[in-house]
Protein backbone atom coordinates (compact mmCIF):
# COMPACT_ATOMS: atom_id res chain seq x y z
CA UNK A 1 0.00 0.00 0.00
CA UNK A 2 1.29 3.45 -0.89
CA UNK A 3 1.64 5.81 2.10
CA UNK A 4 1.62 8.87 -0.14
CA UNK A 5 -2.13 8.52 -0.65
CA UNK A 6 -2.65 9.28 3.07
CA UNK A 7 -1.00 12.69 2.85
CA UNK A 8 -3.28 15.66 3.14
CA UNK A 9 -3.21 18.58 0.77
CA UNK A 10 -4.03 21.14 3.45
CA UNK A 11 -2.35 24.46 2.94
CA UNK A 12 0.04 25.69 5.63
CA UNK A 13 -1.40 27.77 8.45
CA UNK A 14 -0.74 31.46 8.88
CA UNK A 15 1.64 30.71 11.75
CA UNK A 16 3.54 28.12 9.72
CA UNK A 17 4.04 30.59 6.87
CA UNK A 18 5.17 33.29 9.27
CA UNK A 19 7.56 30.95 11.09
CA UNK A 20 9.05 29.77 7.81
CA UNK A 21 9.73 33.30 6.62
CA UNK A 22 13.12 34.85 7.16
CA UNK A 23 12.62 37.64 9.68
CA UNK A 24 15.47 39.73 8.28
CA UNK A 25 13.92 39.67 4.80
CA UNK A 26 10.59 40.96 6.13
CA UNK A 27 12.38 43.68 8.10
CA UNK A 28 14.47 44.72 5.10
CA UNK A 29 11.45 44.78 2.78
CA UNK A 30 9.53 46.98 5.21
CA UNK A 31 12.45 49.43 5.42
CA UNK A 32 13.95 49.65 1.93
CA UNK A 33 10.91 49.87 -0.33
CA UNK A 34 8.83 50.52 2.78
CA UNK A 35 5.08 50.71 3.04
CA UNK A 36 4.55 47.11 4.10
CA UNK A 37 6.34 45.14 1.39
CA UNK A 38 7.64 42.80 4.10
CA UNK A 39 4.06 41.97 5.00
CA UNK A 40 3.48 40.79 1.43
CA UNK A 41 6.49 38.49 1.83
CA UNK A 42 5.00 37.14 5.06
CA UNK A 43 1.54 36.87 3.48
CA UNK A 44 0.06 39.09 6.18
CA UNK A 45 -2.61 40.86 4.18
CA UNK A 46 -4.36 42.65 7.05
CA UNK A 47 -1.09 44.23 8.26
CA UNK A 48 -0.23 45.20 4.68
CA UNK A 49 -3.57 46.92 4.08
CA UNK A 50 -3.42 48.74 7.42
CA UNK A 51 0.06 50.02 6.52
CA UNK A 52 -1.13 51.04 3.04
CA UNK A 53 -4.10 52.95 4.46
CA UNK A 54 -1.87 54.74 6.99
CA UNK A 55 0.66 55.71 4.31
CA UNK A 56 -2.08 56.91 1.96
CA UNK A 57 -3.67 58.95 4.74
CA UNK A 58 -0.25 60.45 5.53
CA UNK A 59 0.22 61.42 1.86
CA UNK A 60 -3.30 62.86 1.66
CA UNK A 61 -2.83 64.87 4.87
CA UNK A 62 0.46 66.23 3.54
CA UNK A 63 -1.12 67.20 0.25
CA UNK A 64 -4.08 68.88 1.97
CA UNK A 65 -1.91 70.79 4.42
CA UNK A 66 0.58 71.73 1.72
CA UNK A 67 -1.92 73.51 -0.52
CA UNK A 68 -1.13 77.20 -0.94
CA UNK A 69 1.81 76.94 1.46
CA UNK A 70 4.69 79.36 1.13
CA UNK A 71 8.04 77.89 0.02
CA UNK A 72 9.57 77.91 3.53
CA UNK A 73 6.61 76.03 4.98
CA UNK A 74 6.63 73.62 2.02
CA UNK A 75 10.19 72.53 2.79
CA UNK A 76 9.22 71.90 6.41
CA UNK A 77 6.09 69.99 5.34
CA UNK A 78 8.18 67.75 3.09
CA UNK A 79 10.58 67.02 5.94
CA UNK A 80 7.71 66.16 8.28
CA UNK A 81 6.22 63.92 5.57
CA UNK A 82 9.50 62.09 5.06
CA UNK A 83 10.03 61.64 8.80
CA UNK A 84 6.52 60.22 9.10
CA UNK A 85 7.09 57.67 6.35
CA UNK A 86 10.48 56.66 7.78
CA UNK A 87 8.84 56.24 11.19
CA UNK A 88 6.09 54.10 9.65
CA UNK A 89 8.71 51.95 7.90
CA UNK A 90 10.69 51.53 11.13
CA UNK A 91 7.62 50.54 13.15
CA UNK A 92 6.40 48.03 10.56
CA UNK A 93 9.91 46.59 10.19
CA UNK A 94 10.23 46.05 13.94
CA UNK A 95 6.75 44.55 14.13
CA UNK A 96 7.44 42.15 11.24
CA UNK A 97 10.65 40.91 12.85
CA UNK A 98 9.09 40.55 16.29
CA UNK A 99 6.14 38.63 14.85
CA UNK A 100 8.47 36.02 13.35
CA UNK A 101 10.28 35.66 16.68
CA UNK A 102 7.02 35.34 18.61
CA UNK A 103 5.60 32.65 16.31
CA UNK A 104 8.83 30.66 16.33
CA UNK A 105 9.01 30.83 20.13
CA UNK A 106 5.39 29.66 20.46
CA UNK A 107 5.94 26.74 18.08
CA UNK A 108 8.59 25.33 20.32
Amino acid sequence: MDDSSNQTTASPSREQILAASAGWVAVLLNVIPGLGAGYLYQRRWKAYWITSVLATAWFAAGAALGQNADPAAEAQNQLVGLIGLVLLAAITAAEAGLSVKRVRRNQG
